[in-house]
């Protein structure tokens, strides 16, 4: 079995978070996060009671930046943990 590189999988993982809500907020910015996130709980028969706020670039970017950097250290640690328990 390979081990995983955890800078590899850090960029990967965070990436994917990263780019994922960079995405809700481009939602967001065009005004279509409303009516996704209240379909998504209608159709998981639940009442909708959050209300998406307007856009704000500054706290897309913190959004952003934090979830890149949560997923990098989420990716890192389990290719530790990975590596340490599956190459012995």
């Amino acid at each position: 079995m390979r081990a995983i590189h955890p800078i590899k999988a850090g960029v990967t993982l965070g990436v994917l978070a990263g780019g994922w809500h960079l995405c809700w907020s481009l939602l967001v910015a065009v005004g279509w996060a409303q009516p996704l996130i209240d379909f998504i709980f209608w159709m998981h028969f639940i009442q909708p009671v959050y209300v998406i706020r307007p856009f704000n670039l500054g706290v897309a970017a913190i959004l952003v930046v934090v979830t890149s950097t949560a997923g990098f250290l989420l990716g890192y640690l389990f290719s530790l943990i990975w590596n340490r328990l599956h190459l012995q």
